[in-house]
């Protein structure tokens, strides 16, 4: 699972990358949270249920407590915070 977990992270960086460099740091809040509307009408066609986690992750984006526990959670353990 954790091997599942690597892989899918890794093929995601890109893509998280790109829109880091490319949206307007209101506008992922935004595109975010329309994501996510769109996921909970996840029953309708072209809506789906995969807009959910997505619109999570690009709204997360800007949200400065994730950004800090996600930092925290990709060091090794054992390994001091570097600020």
């Amino acid at each position: 699972m954790n091997e599942l977990w690597t892989k899918a992270r890794d093929k995601l960086r890109p893509l998280r990358a790109r829109i880091r460099r490319n949206v307007p740091r209101g506008l992922r809040i935004f595109v975010g949270l329309l994501l996510i509307a769109g996921g909970v009408l996840g029953f309708l066609p072209i809506l789906g249920f995969w807009m959910i986690p997505l619109g999570v992750m690009v709204a997360a984006m800007d949200v400065q407590l994730f950004r800090r526990w996600w930092r925290r959670r990709a060091q090794p353990p054992g390994k001091p915070d570097q600020k």
